[in-house]
This record gives structure tokens, C-alpha cells and sequence, in this order.
């Protein structure tokens, strides 16, 4: 993690990391102003906060209040050598507690991040460089050295070779890439998350056999992403870039819809528009992109080349940002290794759709077949002597796919967690299921998966898909746990040989959608030194449902981005009108700011937590319109997952709202005991806000410049490099 830091008054600390300030000063007796804790003491904190967290863990895992449950710690330091000190964590526990989770939470204790690291012992490395910004991590690994290179199934060259030549891509660019964790919990399962030290909100996570692997493989991610503009979905790119000469792609294409809305010729062909337009009810209004909001310019759309005859085909961005999320996108050394990887992620999501939603039991993987891979054979092993049955699975639907899967079960919860994995290689296919089991999570991270159910409607519904999706934290049928298979296990192959095996791999998958009547549309993006590509399958790997185009598209953003971001500047008849809109437009009012609007505020400021409700209410103090905000503030309450200063806010203006509608009584009768209870500054918030002299407290003044909201330009100054990257190649400016 990057921790900048800036010098204040005196002797004042900034340090700033995400979307966190922290100050720090030192005492009086050292020249300072006392003003807060000096940096040591955030260090002695830091290590407590840290033993009271994995007793939090423990305790949440167990359903264990934490009530009576106290931590103190204390460092007691060698008066001949302060550097030598005991740092005494102390816990106090109910005496009801059992011994085995006295036990436990001592052990939790013993886990904290904070004394491991300082136990192992870190290594500062102290240097000087020419520009801060500017010094993106050469190498997150160590340079390769030509000789002891790790080929691996699947990849076309080294992991040494592709890490130093990932990395350099990313060093290109001007990205600072941090790894902001390592998993290694049980035997041959590595996992990593890496982030831009500039803008957080463009992580990674990878996973592997080993260390390096994992490495690989979340970098790839990385790149993939940046590539296919991922990390940008659905957030407005800001003003400049959206009146640039290109927004996307310097070859993107602009379409103005016909005259009543029509779709334009020259998107899509008659294939997909049977797909995407069954009923005559997508509109070209429904396909202007969520980034730029350029409604007057038209759709834009990126080219793909039709697999089956080479022709362009023109798919707006939109469609591809609401339907399709990260599924069949993918980097590689080369080509052909990174068709491969996009395909088999195709048919592992899709395959996996079809299994869950059909509630399939699957045949079991016999032992004698699993023993040829000692490696997976030992990590299934360790799990199983952790606690937690395991069944490994052939998820090829009787050698049609290529797709393994790997089952977990949690005795200790009753939840349970299919993880799949797919590649022409059956070994590696049955690894990527083991590791992505894993990938991110401890061991207390397991105990939040679901219960089986033999509720078909539960696990068909899209919305399990979609969590499948994202985390494989969605459902899965009891009848996927039956001993009787509903398909014969098959030892499957489908993987190349020799040299070019990774372009017999990709043939052999893109043949497989031939045979099932599916055409695939690829984009190739290479600009930034790896080829990426991303493959699109009409009707087979969309990950939403295609009626979202029309009833559920992100691009309802511009019906009310301009308006939030100039809230403050609204008339009371704009203010109405926006709030008719909302109205009408019948969305969860629970649906928070960011995801209506595409703008990433910082999520510890009233801006971050504000959900469609809450908006609502403030419009309705705004217009007087006391009765409709006390019946929100009702609701607020009831749902409230807030801070606790805005839930006494609330708790305050319910209490105001009630005295002013009531005519028998009198808001000055009650004031002195209510600021009592609350506190001047919250009662002034309050009763400005119910005279209208305060309007929209907590919500700082933006607009569509998004003056402030420094977390959002982060992201947009992430993308300005992709951006002037792809201009400069174009030649343009």
C-alpha cells in the first residue's frame, strides 16, 4: 500500500492512503502541538486494533457476543534499550465462555498481521528517486534471469518472463502497481490482490499453483482490464474526455438513432439483433454509453471481427458494459494463449449457469484419477483436515466441455461453495477450480457461503447467477449433492501438442461453438504491448439477462447525473421535477448514489452513503414538504445502515419534524433538552433543514466540473493515461 505523506504546520503529519487522512503531531515536550497522536502511537494502536479485529472474526464466525469481551495492551519497555520492548495483549472474557473458545480466541489473537509482520521482521528499503508519481514498480518479483525459467501448461513463455514483461507494460504507463495481499493457506494454492497505488479502484486478484503463477495470473487480469476499459465500466469519464475525438478506441465508431428512436444501421447484424431486439422494444436511446452521456453524438460502438467469415460487426459499448461484465476478456503472450483463456472462462461461466440452474448432479472425479496430480491431491487433503469435506467434481457434462469443479462443504455453518474452473487441460482445468476456491480467503472466510437449497425457483432466479459470477457466492441446489450423477464421468482432453499447441487449443474451442450453433465475435487490443483479446458470444456468455437493455441499463445515469452533481444549484421547480423522475422511475430506493450516477465518491462522506431514499427525504425538507420527509425519515430509520452520527441526525428530525406538525406543540419548548440530547451543531443541521435555511446537510456542492471529489478524478486520471497512450499511437492529439 502507498502511503504518501505531507508535511503541515509546524510539526504536523498528512498521511494519505485511499480514501483515508490521517494527522499526526507530537507532544508539547517535543516542539509539537499535541494536537494527535504521534506516529509511534499509531503503530502501538495499530497492533491492538489488530489482535481486537481477529477476535472480532473469531467471535462473528461463532455467533459469540462481543459485548463483555475487553483488550488492553501494553509496552513495556527495557530501560537500558528502548528499542527492546514486550508488547502485553491482555483479553477479558465472560466467564461462561468455554475453554475451547478461550482457546480459540487466543489463537485468533496470534494470527494478528500487525505482530507477524513485526515479529518476521520487515526490511526498509530507503532511496531517493526523481519524481514519486512517476516511479511505477519496476518489478513486483525480481527480474528474470534467463536461466531456472518456470514454464507451466498453457503459457508460451516463462513466468519470469511474462511477470518482467507485464510489469514493464504497467511501468509504461505510469501505473504504480502494489500487491496488497498474499494467500498461501493450504499446499499448491496461491492467491494475490494487486491494486494502482493512484487509484485503488483498479485492483486484481490472481491465483496459482505457486506463487509465481498467482503472480501471472493477476497481472494478466490487470492488463486485460485496462485494455477493455473494465476497470471504467459504468463511471463518466468527465467532461474533457467525453468531448474528446475519441472516448473508448481511436477506431470506435458514432451512430446517430433514426428519427423515432430507431436503432441505426450499421450496429450489430441480423444475428444479434435477434438476440438483442426479439420484440421491436430496444430503442438507439437505450444504447448511448454511461461514460461520456453524449446523447447528441450518438452511440458509440466498438468493431468486432466475426469469427465465422471475418466480417466487422459494430457493437455498441453500452451493450457489451450492461450485459457481458469481465466474462471472455483476456491477456496472453500470445494470441492464442489468451483466445484459449477467454474461451474456457466462456464455457466454465456458462457451463456452470446450466449446472446450477438445472440443479445437475455431478460425477465424482474416481481417486485413482485424482492421485495423478499429487499437487491438487495435497491441497484437497488440507482442506478435508481442516474440517471440510471436499468433492471433486467433472463438470464436462459427459466430455462436451472443458470444465472441472471442485465442492466445498462447511459442517461448521451448513453452507456450501462450488468453484469451477475450465481449460483445454484437464489437470490445470481441475486446478484453477482449487485455486479459485481459495483465491482471497482464510479459512474464516469460508463460513460465509449459503446453505444448499431444493428450492428450483431460488436457484434459477438471474440474480443467483449474477453472485455466482462475481464471487460464486450464490446459491446451489441440494440435488447437486446427490451420489447419482445425472451425466458419466469422462477423463476428459482437450488440449493441443507441441509448439503450437495453444493454436490447436483455440481452434479445437472456437469448434466447439461451432458445433453448438454459436457465433463468436473477437476484438484484439494490442496497443499496450500484450495481446488482449475479448470475445463476445451472442445469446451463450452474457452474464446479465438481455432484457436489462431496456428495463435495467446503466445509462439511466444521464436522466439524473447533471441534476444530483448541481443539487445545490437547483430551482424548487427543478428540484420537483427531479423528484417526480425518481418517482416515477419506480427504482429501489435503497440503490445508493454511486451506482445511479457512475461517480465514485469517497465512501466515508455523506455523498459515499447516500442511497435514492435519502436523497428523496433532503429534496422533500428542500420544498418544505415536511409530511413526505417525516414518512422517509420513518423508513430511513427502519433500514438505516448509515454512520451513527447520521442515524442521530435523523433520530433528531424525526423528533423536530413530529413537534413542527403537530399544532399543540411547540418546537422552542422542546429545543433546550433536544441539543442536550443531540448537541448544538446537529440541532442547528436539523432545524435549518426543517425552515429551509439549511439545505442538503452533509452534501458538499459539486457539479458535472466534480469539484472535490478526489477519488473519482483518481479513477478518471487512471484513464487519461490509458487514454493519451491510445492517442499518441493513433497520432492524435
Amino acid at each position: 500500500m502507498e502511503i504518501k505523506v505531507n508535511y503541515l504546520d509546524n510539526l504536523r503529519l498528512e498521511a494519505k492512503f485511499d480514501d483515508f487522512t490521517v494527522i499526526s503531531d507530537q507532544p508539547i515536550r517535543y516542539k509539537g502541538d499535541g494536537s494527535a497522536p504521534g506516529p509511534f502511537d499509531y503503530f502501538l494502536a495499530s497492533s491492538a486494533m489488530c489482535a481486537a479485529y481477529f477476535v472480532k472474526v473469531y467471535c462473528n464466525a461463532r455467533d459469540i457476543p462481543t459485548e463483555n469481551i475487553r483488550l488492553s495492551q501494553n509496552n513495556i519497555v527495557d530501560p537500558e534499550n528502548r528499542y527492546n520492548q514486550i508488547f502485553k495483549i491482555q483479553v477479558e472474557l465472560p466467564a461462561d465462555l468455554s475453554d475451547k473458545d478461550r482457546q480459540g480466541i487466543l489463537r485468533s489473537i496470534d494470527r494478528c498481521t500487525v505482530k507477524k509482520v513485526v515479529q518476521t521482521g520487515p526490511e526498509f528499503q530507503i532511496e531517493t528517486v526523481e519524481n514519486i508519481d512517476e516511479d511505477a514498480q519496476a518489478l513486483l518479483l525480481g527480474k528474470a534471469q534467463g536461466e531456472g525459467a518456470t514454464w507451466i501448461e498453457g503459457k508460451d513463455l516463462p513466468l519470469e518472463q511474462t511477470i518482467a514483461n507485464m510489469t514493464s507494460i504497467l511501468a509504461d504507463l505510469g501505473m504504480k502497481i502494489e500487491i496488497a495481499s498474499w494467500r498461501n493457506i493450504v499446499p499448491h494454492v496461491w492467491s494475490l490482490h494487486i491494486r494502482d497505488a493512484a487509484s485503488p479502484m483498479c485492483f486484481t486478484n490472481g491465483k496459482g499453483a505457486t506463487k509465481e503463477s498467482a503472480l501471472c495470473s493477476a497481472l494478466g487480469e490487470f492488463i486485460e482490464r485496462l485494455s477493455c476499459n473494465f476497470f471504467y465500466n459504468d463511471q463518466f469519464f468527465g467532461e474533457e474526455i467525453a468531448g474528446s475525438q475519441f472516448v473508448h478506441y481511436p477506431d470506435e465508431e458514432w451512430f446517430q438513432p433514426g428519427p423515432n428512436d430507431e436503432l441505426p444501421e450499421g450496429i450489430l447484424d441480423d444475428h444479434c439483433r435477434a438476440i438483442y431486439d426479439p420484440d421491436g422494444e430496444l430503442g438507439g436511446s437505450h444504447l448511448i454509453d454511461t461514460n461520456s452521456g453524449q446523447v447528441a453524438r450518438g452511440i458509440v460502438s466498438l468493431p468486432f471481427v466475426r469469427q465465422s467469415d471475418g466480417e466487422t460487426v459494430y457493437f455498441p459499448s453500452n451493450l457489451i458494459e450492461n450485459l457481458f461484465l469481465s466474462n471472455g476478456m483476456s491477456a496472453g503472450n500470445t494470441l492464442h494463449e489468451a483466445q484459449v483463456q477467454c474461451l474456457s472462462e466462456i464455457f466454465e461461466r456458462t457451463v456452470k449457469r446450466e449446472i446450477i440452474e438445472q440443479e445437475l448432479a455431478l460425477p465424482d472425479v474416481p481417486h485413482e484419477v485424482l492421485r495423478k496430480y499429487p499437487d491438487i491431491l495435497e491441497g484437497v487433503e488440507a482442506l478435508e483436515e481442516q474440517g471440510f469435506p471436499i468433492l471433486v467434481k467433472d463438470a464436462s457434462l459427459g466430455g462436451r466441455f472443458p470444465v472441472a469443479c471442485v465442492a466445498l462443504m462447511n459442517p461448521k455453518t451448513g453452507g456450501v461453495f462450488a468453484s469451477f474452473g475450465a481449460h483445454p487441460s484437464f489437470e490445470v482445468a481441475l486446478e484453477r477450480s482449487l485455486t479459485e476456491l481459495m483465491q482471497g480467503r482464510s479459512f474464516e472466510g469460508l463460513n460465509d457461503f449459503p446453505a444448499p437449497t431444493f428450492s428450483s425457483l431460488a436457484v434459477t432466479e438471474p440474480n443467483n447467477f449474477v453472485e455466482h459470477f462475481i464471487d460464486s457466492s450464490g446459491l446451489v441446489s441440494w440435488r447437486f449433492f446427490s451420489a447419482k450423477a445425472d451425466v458419466d464421468f469422462v477423463e476428459w482432453d482437450f488440449s493441443g501438442s507441441g509448439s503450437s499447441s495453444t493454436e490447436e487449443e483455440a481452434a479445437t474451442l472456437f469448434g466447439i461453438l461451432e458445433e453448438l450453433g454459436k457465433e463468436a465475435y473477437v476484438a484484439v487490443h494490442e496497443d499496450l504491448g500484450a495481446p488482449v483479446c475479448r470475445i463476445l458470444v451472442p445469446g451463450y456468455s452474457e452474464v446479465y439477462p438481455v432484457e436489462d437493455l431496456v428495463w435495467d441499463n446503466t445509462n439511466m445515469a444521464l436522466d439524473y447525473r447533471e441534476d444530483i452533481l448541481h443539487l445545490h444549484d437547483l430551482s424548487d421547480d427543478q428540484l420537483a421535477d427531479l423528484l417526480e423522475r425518481l418517482e416515477e422511475s419506480q427504482l429501489d430506493d435503497h440503490i445508493d448514489i454511486i451506482t445511479l450516477i457512475g461517480i465514485e465518491f469517497d465512501e466515508n462522506t455523506v455523498w459515499g452513503q447516500l442511497t435514492i431514499l435519502e436523497l428523496k427525504l433532503l429534496i422533500n425538507l428542500a420544498l418544505g414538504q415536511h409530511e413526505e420527509a417525516l414518512e422517509r425519515v420513518d423508513m430511513f430509520q427502519q433500514f438505516n445502515d448509515n454512520t451513527v452520527e447520521r442515524g442521530l441526525f435523523y433520530q433528531a428530525l424525526h423528533a423536530v419534524l413530529e413537534i413542527t406538525l403537530d399544532d399543540e406543540l411547540a418546537l422552542a419548548d422542546y429545543r433546550h433538552n433536544l441539543t442536550r440530547m443531540f448537541g448544538e451543531a446537529t440541532m442547528d443541521a436539523v432545524v435549518g433543514s426543517v425552515k429551509g435555511t439549511v439545505r442538503f446537510h452533509g452534501l458538499t456542492p459539486t457539479s458535472m466540473a466534480l469539484e472535490g471529489l478526489e477519488k473519482h478524478h483518481r479513477l478518471i486520471e487512471s484513464y487519461q493515461k490509458l487514454h493519451a497512450h491510445r492517442a499518441a499511437l493513433a497520432g492524435m492529439r
